[in-house]
Parts: structure tokens; sequence; C-alpha cells
């Protein structure tokens, strides 16, 4: 009888608050599908394993409808994986928009990595009020002419965008290094109650700078202050793990690089995981290339010296190969590819659910996630 009071009374305490708000709800139980903290969708990174330890279910990625910021060093991928981004948001029926402050984009690149150019929208901004400026313009206007509307933002980057005060100043006086984190600190509050409810999707991509004198802890940090690393409902810190190179005409040729994305904040699924996957200059990301280390890991294949095997699980017909052939395998083999990815999902969530911890065996580990892992 106690338990129907209490629910009565929420009742009563949600429909108050609604009737205080007038213009729109603002009071909601967590099971409707009403409720702003529902997550409209997801957006593919172009790779299932970050999508999966992003989002901690199959076919996930980023949040629709959230915020992101994506850091590491130079040659780390940061541009790239972010216009993997504009081209799944495209793939979805999704408008992309790119806010460009490096004037870097390449876009014979973006074109080979899927990125449909003639419907992309490049803005160019030179500083940081401009930044938000031209976010709030668009968010306002897909407020009113298509809430519904599935729109990607991504802002590339952050640390490259000065202060009016420091575009119009000396630049050899100084005086002006907070005013960078006092705007983006501002601009940020404001900006994450305008996405609220709407399938807005903002990316920022932020540089690592690496801190002077500090002896402990994590020793990187990020342009621009705490406050979009505070508002920022997934954080990704991605780091060069080394080249992938060929021979060409008997010579080395470096033809791509591997990436490791941790995840440093993440409010839709555990934190602190990491996915490995490659990158190739000419194509962008390659979904395939970290599948194999995964089913090793998981003892999904078997592999006995430079060969592998695996059994499908359904016709109990068994497939052996080199890890050469493997991409091409899952690029013309479709029924098999699912059971792959199908299987690689359920033991990664899998781990996520079922990991125990000994306290008493448990270390504790003083240095954060960062460039040392």
């Amino acid at each position: 009888m106690a338990k129907k009071k209490e629910l009565d009374l929420a009742d009563i305490l949600a429909d108050t608050l609604n009737k205080q708000a007038k213009d729109q709800k603002v009071a909601f139980f967590l099971d409707s599908d009403e409720a702003p903290t529902n997550v409209e969708g997801w957006i593919s990174t172009g790779t299932a394993m970050l999508d999966v330890a992003i989002s901690n279910r199959p076919y996930g990625g980023l949040p629709i409808g959230r915020i992101t910021e994506i850091t590491g060093l130079e040659q780390s991928g940061k541009s790239l994986l972010a216009a993997h981004l504009l081209a799944e948001t495209q793939k979805q029926g999704g408008v992309a928009v790119l806010i460009d402050t490096e004037t870097a984009v390449s876009r014979e690149f973006l074109d080979a990595i899927g990125v449909d150019v003639s419907k992309l929208l490049y803005v160019s901004a030179d500083s940081v009020e401009q930044i938000f400026d031209y976010c709030e313009t668009i968010i306002e206007k897909v407020r009113t002419a298509d809430r519904d509307k599935l729109v990607t933002i991504v802002v590339d980057s952050v640390a490259a965008a000065s202060t009016t005060n420091e575009l119009a100043a000396d630049y050899k006086k100084d005086g002006y290094a907070t005013d960078k984190a006092i705007i983006i600190s501002k601009a940020m509050r404001k900006i994450t109650n305008m996405i609220g409810r709407q399938k807005i999707t903002l990316v920022f991509t932020n540089q690592l700078r690496q801190k002077m004198g500090v002896m402990f802890g994590d020793p990187w940090t990020t342009s621009g202050g705490k406050a979009l690393a505070f508002h920022s409902s997934v954080r990704i810190r991605l780091k060069n793990m080394g080249q992938i190179k060929t021979k060409v005409n008997g010579k080395d040729r470096t033809v791509g690089i591997k990436v490791r994305a941790q995840i440093v904040k993440n409010r839709m699924g555990p934190p602190l995981r990491a996915a490995d996957f490659e990158i190739y200059f000419e194509r962008g990301i390659d979904n395939y290339g970290s599948w194999l280390g995964v089913m090793k890991e998981n003892k999904i294949v078997k592999q006995a010296g430079a060969w592998y095997e695996y059994v499908d699980t359904d016709t109990g017909e068994v497939f052996k190969f080199q890890s050469k052939d493997f991409i091409p395998l899952m690029g013309t083999n479709v029924e098999l590819r699912e059971q792959i990815y199908k299987r690689i999902c359920e033991q990664t969530i899998l781990q996520y659910k079922n990991d125990t911890l000994d306290i008493d065996s448990m270390e504790v580990d003083t240095e954060a996630p960062g460039e040392n892992d």
C-alpha cells in the first residue's frame, strides 16, 4: 500500500513540474519513450570493435544526440575517425556538417573513405566564438525546420582555433591563455541544453598536450580547459601504435597505421575499454583488420602456425585461411561475416557483464589511462 502511495505522489510531482514548465515537458519516468535520457540511435565509427566497446551492443557506435570528444597526438587518426562518422551519418540519410578550423581537408580523401562531398556541408571557422555561433545557428534551424532529422556536426579541431582577442592582438603578448577555456565553458553549457531531445550529434576533435613537470598521474591534457571533457558523453583517446608497411618494387612502403582507441569516458557503457583497428591511407579504416586478433583472444578461431581454422556454427563447414586471406574472405562471404561478428559481440559484451573482481588480488594503478598504455 505504501508503494502505491509513493507512485501516486511521483505522478503528482511530475504533473506539477510539467505544468510549472508550461512550454515543455521536463519531468519523466525513465521507462517512458519520451525520456530525454533515451538514445535515439547510434552512428558507427567505421570499426565494429570500437562500436561494441562504446555502446556495449551489436551494431552500436557513438550515441545520437550526445557530445563526443576525440583526442590524440598528431598522426593518430582523429580527423579520419571523425570523417568516418560523417560518412556513416550520410548512409543513414542524415546531414553531415564539417566545421573546419585547420583548413587542411582533402576532398579526394573524404571521397575515398565514403563521404559524399557533394552533400557535405563544409563550414570554415576562424575563431572559437565562430565555432559555437555556427553550432547554435545550425541547432536552432534544425529545431524549427526538421527536429527529427539526423544531423552530425564535426568540429575539427578545437586545438587549432584561436579566440578573437588572440587574432586581434600581438601574438608575442601573453594574457589570453584563459580566454579560450572561459568561452568554451560558457558555450558548452548552452549547447548541451540546446541539443537535448534532438537527433543532433556533436563531435569535437582535440589535440593532446603534455603537462610540464608531471611526475605522477596522467601527463596529458587537452586544449580549451575541462568543459568539453565534462560535457562529453563519450571521450576517445587515440594512439598511433605503429606503421603498416608493404613491399613495393622490393622496397618497404608505409601504407597505413595501427591505432588503439582508449575510451577514457563513457556514459553509454563500461568505460576504460580499448579497441584496436587499422587505418589505410588510400581507403581509411579497415573494419575487419582487427577481428582476427579478437577471435584468437576469445578462442573463436584456432591457429596452427600461419594457418587459422574456423568452424561454421550453423553448417559445421571448416574454413582454413592465412591472415592475408581473412579480409577478402570477410568481404565476399556475407553470411560467415555476420556469424563471426555476432560471436565476437557476444564474447565482448559477456565480458562486461560477467567480469568478477578479486578484491584481494587487485593492484591500484596510480597512472590514469593515457599515452603510456
